[in-house]
């Protein structure tokens, strides 16, 4: 007996920060005017993609004191964004990034409640919370909470979220509803009845162990990255194994990396043109920001095609503002040292190669199937799409691409269902009256 091959998921991600976005690119775009936010979702939504997904910002990211403009500057609120999109697509998911820490349970909820309705179920929720001050001064409550605590606070927010939206019964009543925790405390009467998805799809975003305990016990979704086909099966292992101790099955959280991709008429002309963007995504500006975000300290005399500082990093500098600084600076910049002697590479070439995430670069019957071998060996259920370019780079892929998977039998060919839940292959979440 054949075994049909397993299918995967696909979800477009609306690029523009993080030096992804080629910016310089004659065919880029506006990271604001609607247009462009349409484009890439009605491009998605004829590839048939599960959601399209917007990130956040909650303060515009500064540079040893000044706004970092290499980057984008000024980002639309994504919600807003997403129930205009609502209006000009019919069956793509729409999801937004919003933060957990300065956000209240039944405020976000019900403007999650809202999308779900006037998208006739189609809204996801990407969780992630904030832990430096620097964004806190933004908000009344001000400060941050620490890493443990950001995480509590999360849980207990999607909790209520969903108590929230249970309140109202499946045939349309009204009910009350009381939340007394360790983070919130109300009371009172949800002004909107339960979503036609029951409860938006929640999203989670990270590598840490604290992101895949919670991803295990709430998420409907993780989306992470990891660099290879092994480290992205030992991700996927962990994670899936987590979910039995919370009652849940495999297939109730899928895992979609975010990756990158480039197509070109053969491997050799892909491999070439991949090249030629990471130039332009780290451009020397870039890799000397890169470069003083790990070492916190003002590196401007050094030249990026130089090599690197011998000086050690200055420990839980605010240089930059704005941007996580991913792990212990002195083992980073240990590495990256490493990297540079072992290759007799400079700043730029060190940055280009430490910081590259995963990308399927090929021929579009190479990329379609490399994306089909990770997900049948385990490593991923789908991928989170991030192009170079705003608003067309998602373009070739679903001319190209798409047909090639659909053709191995791992894609749909239609649509089946109408809500992002059906989409991903999810249940609709027990009324828990």
């Amino acid at each position: 007996m054949t075994t049909a091959p397993k299918q995967l998921h696909l979800a477009a991600h609306f690029p523009g920060v993080n030096s992804t976005t080629v910016w310089a690119d004659p065919r880029s775009r506006s990271q604001i005017d609607f247009s462009s936010f349409e484009h890439l979702a009605r491009t998605a939504e004829r590839g048939l993609f599960d959601f399209f997904f917007l990130a956040e910002g909650l303060r515009l990211r500064e540079h040893n004191g000044l706004i970092h403009d290499l980057d984008v500057v000024g980002r639309p609120e994504s919600l807003t964004v997403l129930n205009a999109l609502a209006a000009v697509t019919d069956r793509l998911g729409l999801a937004a990034t919003v933060n957990a820490t300065f956000n209240e349970p039944f405020e976000l909820a019900r403007r999650l409640a809202t999308l779900d309705h006037l998208s006739a179920g189609r809204a996801g929720w990407n969780v992630v919370t904030s832990s430096d001050a620097f964004t806190g001064e933004n908000f009344r409550r001000g400060g941050y909470l620490d890493r443990a605590e950001r995480y509590t606070r999360a849980a207990e927010f999607v909790a209520t979220a969903r108590e929230l939206w249970d309140s109202w019964t499946p045939d349309g009543t009204p009910r009350t509803f009381a939340h007394h925790g360790e983070h919130f405390s109300i009371e009172g009467e949800f002004t909107l009845p339960r979503p036609p998805q029951g409860h938006p799809v929640v999203i989670q975003a990270g590598d840490s162990p604290e992101c895949c305990e919670f991803a295990a016990s709430a998420a409907d979704v993780i989306f992470t990255r990891h660099g290879t086909l092994e480290a992205g099966r030992a991700f996927y292992a962990d994670v899936k194994g987590r979910l039995a101790k919370y009652g849940r099955e495999p297939d109730e959280l899928k895992i979609m990396p975010g990756v990158g991709f480039v197509l070109g008429d053969t491997d050799a002309e892909a491999r070439e043109k991949a090249a030629e963007i990471r130039l332009q995504q780290v451009s020397p500006q870039n890799a000397m920001l890169a470069l003083e975000q790990v070492w916190g300290r003002d590196l401007s005399s050094y030249d990026p095609d130089g090599p690197l500082p011998e000086t050690d990093p200055v420990p839980d500098s605010e240089l930059v503002q704005g941007r996580v600084r991913h792990g212990d600076p002195l083992a980073v910049a240990t590495r990256w040292r490493a990297l540079s002697r072992e290759k007799g590479f400079s700043i730029r070439q060190t940055v280009i190669e430490a910081t590259t995430r995963q990308s399927f670069i090929g021929s579009p019957r190479t990329v379609a199937a490399e994306l089909a071998e990770f997900v049948a060996a385990g490593a991923a259920d789908g991928f989170v799409l991030v192009p170079h370019l705003t608003p067309g780079g998602l373009d070739d892929f679903v001319d190209e691409v798409v047909p090639l998977l659909q053709e191995r039998g791992v894609f749909r060919a239609a649509y089946t269902g109408s809500t992002l839940r059906s989409h991903l292959g999810l249940a609709e979440p027990v009324w828990k009256g």
